[in-house]
């Protein structure tokens, strides 16, 4: 079985004691979050803050505490973990990489949650806003 590893993170700012989600709208038509595979001997946190940085050009800060990892099989023959972090977005506009991201976006809990193609990653998102909750 051939095992693949990414890193990511959910991505938040907040404006007006509201808080904002980044969902990333890939090339090939899915809306997801920020995340992309390991590079040689890369920890999980640099990993994601590469990914971060190529992706969507900002700069973020890890929030203590929040790690969730999901688990499937991409295609027959492998397993792949994607390690979910929690980020607050540093200052900056957002410049999307154009080979991978078509459009990059805040948008409030509800939105994102509905903007999210995948089940896993609702979870996850749900998940981090209410581990930001319980503060």
């Amino acid at each position: 079985m051939e095992k693949e590893k990414s890193c990511g993170a959910v991505i938040f700012r907040e404006e007006n004691t509201r808080r904002y989600y980044l969902v990333l709208k890939s090339t090939q038509g899915h809306t997801t979050l920020c995340k992309g595979h390991v590079e040689g001997e890369e920890t999980e946190h640099e990993t994601a803050a590469r990914e971060i940085r190529e992706e969507t050009g900002l700069e973020v800060e890890f929030i203590h505490g929040f790690r969730r990892v999901i688990t499937y099989s991409p295609f027959p023959g492998t397993v792949k973990d994607v390690v979910f972090f929690l980020a607050r977005a540093g200052g900056g506009e957002i410049a999307c990489q154009p080979e991978e991201v078509e459009e990059a976006r805040f948008l409030p809990l509800e939105g994102a949650l509905a903007a999210l193609t995948h089940p896993s990653d609702r979870d996850t998102l749900a998940a981090a806003d209410g581990f930001l909750r319980e503060g």
